[in-house]
Parts: structure tokens; sequence; C-alpha cells
């Protein structure tokens, strides 16, 4: 693909992302086919919010759970950039997120990861990651979608910035770097009631081993994880759908909670 059909699909979604208007899957309606040329595009976009002011705060992680990736036909995760605009800090554990900012908003249990120092592919393992982590967290990401219906196969996802809406985190923690992470259960209730439950397990057997794919993936691109960056590791628990009004609260053992409250 051209740069001009990838610089004109990021304006698409770039369109669809300002006017919160979904378009149609850009596999049916530009003949997007090429994992490589939907990269392009998510790397095309950033640059043109990168060029308005936006930043980039980290990477996030999607499609770790083994289930989704069989029903999407592939056979690793993907990734997408934590644009800071959209991260929605927490106030004594409770996140406020105006609900009319997005298209058909989701939310997600994760482990988020703070590196402590830069992290390069291609050969990282688990155990470099965790070494470098200065901490972890609990966190909810909302997982957004500017194709139309959530009518999504991998080269849409990718493109759209791995389906990037925005997140909050809880408390960091360090002393969670020493903790088996596959075992650490969240729960996920909603409006009061329990909705969603899973372990760290759930993100590609592990959260940490996640991370070491995201670095080692980056590498194929000449970029760094850097020291300071966030990293989303992947959802540990179904996906929910939010609207107008729906409080969200995420526990994860030996946490605070975390709150979020969809206005």
């Amino acid at each position: 693909m051209d740069d001009q059909k990838i610089n004109e699909l990021a304006q698409q979604l770039d369109n669809a992302w300002e006017n919160r208007q979904p378009i149609a899957p850009l596999r049916d309606s530009a003949g997007l086919a090429d994992v490589i040329d939907s990269y392009a595009i998510q790397t095309r976009w950033t640059e043109m919010r990168l060029e308005r002011g936006e930043t980039i705060i980290g990477r996030k992680i999607g499609l770790t759970s083994k289930a989704v990736q069989q029903q999407m036909g592939v056979d690793e995760p993907d990734y997408g950039t934590l644009w800071g605009s959209r991260y929605f800090a927490a106030a004594h554990g409770r996140a406020e997120v105006p609900v009319d900012l997005f298209l058909q908003p989701r939310i997600e249990g994760e482990i988020a990861f703070l590196m402590g120092r830069d992290v390069r592919g291609p050969h990282v393992t688990p155990q470099e990651v965790l070494a470098a982590t200065e901490a972890i967290a609990l966190s909810a990401e909302i997982v957004d979608s500017r194709i139309e219906n959530w009518r999504i196969k991998l080269v849409d996802t990718v493109a759209d910035n791995a389906s990037y809406g925005g997140f909050s985190i809880g408390a960091w923690d360090h002393q969670l770097t020493e903790t088996d992470l596959r075992l650490l259960g969240l729960l996920i209730t909603k409006n009061g009631e329990p909705a969603a439950q899973g372990i760290g397990a759930a993100a590609l057997g592990h959260p940490a081993l996640a991370v070491a794919w995201l670095a080692n993936k980056l590498s194929s691109f000449d970029i760094t994880l850097k020291a300071g960056d966030i990293v989303l590791s992947g959802a540990v628990a179904p996906t929910l759908p939010a609207v107008p009004g729906d409080v969200f609260t995420l526990e994860m053992l030996g946490q605070p909670p975390l709150t979020v409250m969809f206005t």
C-alpha cells in the first residue's frame, strides 16, 4: 500500500475519532489485507496526533487471549499506542470518564507495568521485563472501535490503534514485581453486581511474557520500550460494554480498588 493510501486511511480513522462517527471495516472499504500496512496506518495516525500536540505515554497489548486469537485467525497479539490525552487519572481510587468521548466503549481489567529502564528486543525474556519494571498496578482500559458495530478483523483493529479508547491506573506497587502475576485474580463489578473475573495467566500465560512479546515486536519497527513507559499487558477478564451512568469497580487481592465512572 503506497504512502498516499496510508495517509488517507489514517485520516479516515482520525476523523472518526474526532467526530465520533464510525466507518466501515477498512478490509472492505479499502481492501486492507496486510497487517504490515495496518501498522503503517497506525503509525501515521499517531504521527498526525503528535503534530497536533498529542503525547505518547506507553503501549497497550491486545489479543493476548488464545480464544480471541483463534476467533481472529491469528497466532500472536497486537499492540497500540497509549495517547496521553486519554489517560484518566484516578483520585483516591476513582476516575471519571466522559462517555461522550467515545463511539462504542467497553471496559477491560488489565495488569499495567511501569518500566524503570529501557528494554529493547529482539530477544527480551519475561525475566528481563520484570527486572526492568519499576512497579505494577491494576488498570482499567477503555477499548473503543472506530469500525462500525465492532465488525473488526486483525487488519482493522491494528490500523485503529488496537481499538484504543483510554485508560486509568490504580496505585503503583513495586512489590508486585516479585509476585507470581499468573495467579493474581481480578474481579470487576458493574453497578454493584459482579460482572467479570479472571487471573493474570489470561494475558498470554503470564503478563510479563506479553510485555516481552511487545518489546520484541517493537524492535522489528526499530522502537524501544522506554523507561517511564506504561504498558497495559492485555485483558485478564471478559470485556464489558459501558453506557452513561455505569460504575465499574476493579479489585485485585492486596491492592486498593479502582473505580471508573462513566459520566
